[in-house]
């Protein structure tokens, strides 16, 4: 498959430079695809978790799975938050732009066209958009927060239930489970084709023009992109004792989907599996994982805190200290409530420069990142589905919940036994 994405990937952007008329109209090939994937899902979400909590079968576990994963989350978006403040005042990517604020007075209706008028929710009605109407309607509006709140308590009541035996309808679960990985299989054979419309669509219709514009800006991204990952690879060998560049080479086919599609949704249930196959416990995979897509998004606090200071520069506002720590305030709030919500970038960086109170810069002045923000798809995915991956692992191990041996099997390339159990390290959990 790797080798089919590349190709298409490739083909996707001849395609979107030489003919872009054509690039835009292939846009339903990656949408109907992108459609296809989250269509499972919720239940696959929903499968994993409830197995894997009900063989723990401990209420405490989970509990201190899911404090230990967000005080990671915590942490190390806020540093990738001070570390893309840092790489933008030293790099200053902003500078040489000399935007007149005069001029950006359509810039508020560019916004409101590319958000759809959405708003980032406030924190209480984020953490109250947690609980769904219903049971239903979780599963039928497809919020991944909400289809994980009512699978823990499925589980945890599961668990209770079978005290005295496994019901039928863990079993019952499990073969639901299979079945729906079957047909993932089935609709990852169409992830060359995805990758290929997607591709073609984003360069036919922003063109590679944007690249010369916005380079200083996109160089300062990537560059600290990539050094970001380097953390991520120090923390992989310091803190799960396994070497990130493998785990790269493990998933590069998951990888490379995402970056086709700039989705990392279209490879939750594919990561979800080679997580648990590499020795994560389900329990952990399967709170981590859906928890880390809302709370743990590093790429884009990277490139959000980088595009604050880039603003900044381009209007020609030297930032102070004070109204840097604002901005890295307001940005700690925002960016927790980013996923799902049409542009969500603008509004969060609408909310961060509305916080810093700066007259010099308007509200209006985001619409200046409108031609470069797609361009950005490709970081904010990588580093995004790194950061969910290495902090499963971390917290996995954290937990006692990771199987090491079978991990550097995995990574090396080695045979392992299949998993007869849905859970490898349940029994090492319940003792």
């Amino acid at each position: 498959m790797f080798t089919q994405l590349l190709i298409a990937v490739v083909a996707g952007i001849v395609v979107g430079k030489f003919w872009p008329w054509l690039g835009t109209d292939l846009k339903p090939l990656g949408d109907g695809f992108i459609k296809l994937i989250k269509m499972v899902i919720a239940p696959i979400v929903f499968c994993t978790v409830v197995l894997g909590i009900a063989h723990v079968g401990n209420l405490k576990s989970v509990g201190r799975i899911g404090v230990k994963a967000l005080i990671y989350f915590e942490v190390v978006t806020t540093f990738a938050l001070l570390f893309g403040l840092l790489v933008g005042n030293l790099v200053k990517p902003g500078a040489g732009f000399h935007i007149d604020a005069q001029t950006l007075a359509t810039g508020a209706d560019q916004i409101a066209k590319t958000t759809q008028k959405a708003e980032l929710p406030h924190t209480v009605d984020f953490l109250l958009n947690i609980i769904p109407t219903s049971l239903v309607s979780a599963f039928a509006e497809n919020k991944l927060l909400q289809v994980l709140f009512v699978s823990v308590l499925f589980g945890l009541a599961l668990a209770k239930f079978g005290e005295n035996g496994p019901p039928v309808v863990l079993e019952a679960i499990d073969h639901v489970s299979r079945i729906l990985f079957i047909v993932i299989g089935w609709i990852m054979r169409l992830s060359p084709l995805g990758a290929f419309g997607a591709m073609a669509y984003i360069i036919g219709q922003y063109g590679l023009k944007a690249l010369g514009t916005y380079g200083k800006l996109i160089a300062c991204c990537y560059g600290a992109a990539l050094l970001f990952i380097l953390v991520l690879a120090a923390i992989t060998r310091i803190f799960a004792g396994a070497s990130l560049w493998k785990f790269l080479r493990y998933i590069k086919d998951e990888l490379f989907v995402a970056l086709g599609t700039a989705s990392t949704e279209v490879v939750l249930p594919r990561i979800m599996t080679k997580l648990v196959d590499a020795g994560c416990s389900r329990a952990t995979t399967g709170l981590v994982v859906p928890t880390g897509y809302s709370f743990n998004l590093d790429g884009a606090t990277l490139y959000l805190a980088i595009c604050v200071l880039f603003l900044a520069q381009a209007l020609g506002v030297d930032l102070s200290v004070g109204e840097q720590v604002t901005a890295l305030a307001a940005l700690m709030l925002t960016s927790k409530g980013m996923a799902g919500v049409p542009g969500s970038s603008f509004l969060a960086l609408s909310a961060t420069v509305s916080a810093i109170g700066h007259g010099s810069i308007p509200v209006a002045a985001v619409a200046i990142l409108l031609g470069a923000d797609r361009l950005m798809d490709s970081m904010r995915v990588t580093v995004n589905l790194l950061g969910n991956c290495v902090a499963t692992l971390v917290v996995a191990r954290w937990e006692g919940q990771l199987d090491s041996d079978r991990l550097a099997r995995v990574l090396d390339g080695k045979p392992v036994e299949p998993l007869d159990d849905p859970d490898p390290m349940a029994d090492r959990a319940r003792v």
